[in-house]
């Protein structure tokens, strides 16, 4: 049997899909590095030059999985209104669906990012990039002060806990874009 010999970031970019699929079937406790070598029909030093610890693959994933909600903000950004609730829907409908695309896997790289101080930083960090990026799309709609950062601390609390529920089905994913977005809303006019 002959292997394709992938470049560099091609293989990145299957390892990474491996992963995704081996945490969905098997759950994030489930993902090795060696694993992960066996998954993909690699031997293991491939998978260590691309991720030097457990630790670097989780990050990696939620960095992958953050740049795709990023991607997403801009097309839904894109195509709304440039309203309080065109904007508001925009985010509501890119975080849910970014979430939902993901599937109940994301909940188990989100768990684990939380169980070292240093997964918890890059989790932080991203979360801290993305909502300066949705408080500069609100700004038009508030006075000088801008949104808070407590009020953007509640808006994401509630993104991530109506997302989630919709993952788990126990809300409908329009249901949870909705309640997201008026949320929003009201945060952005009470401010």
């Amino acid at each position: 049997m002959t292997r394709t010999r992938l470049s560099r970031a091609d293989r990145y970019d299957q390892l990474i899909e491996v992963s995704w699929g081996l945490v969905r079937r098997e759950g994030a406790d489930a993902l090795t590095l060696g694993r992960l070598a066996e998954h993909a029909g690699v031997a293991k030093p491939v998978v260590y030059s691309h991720f030097p610890s457990r630790a670097e693959l989780l990050a990696a994933l939620f960095r992958e999985f953050d740049g795709r909600q990023t991607v997403m903000l801009e097309e839904y950004l894109n195509a709304a209104e440039r309203t309080l609730a065109g904007r508001a829907g925009a985010i509501a409908d890119s975080y849910v669906g970014c979430v939902l695309a993901q599937g109940r896997e994301l909940t188990g790289v989100l768990a684990a990012l939380e169980g070292s101080p240093e997964l918890e930083r890059v989790k932080r960090e991203s979360e801290h990039a993305y909502a300066e990026k949705c408080r500069a799309v609100l700004a038009p709609f508030v006075g000088s002060e801008g949104v808070s950062t407590a009020s953007l601390t509640a808006i994401f609390g509630a993104a991530e806990s109506l997302s989630h529920a919709a993952a788990a089905s126990a809300l409908t994913p329009e249901q949870a874009r909705s309640e997201l977005a008026a949320l929003i809303v009201a945060v952005v006019d009470r401010a």
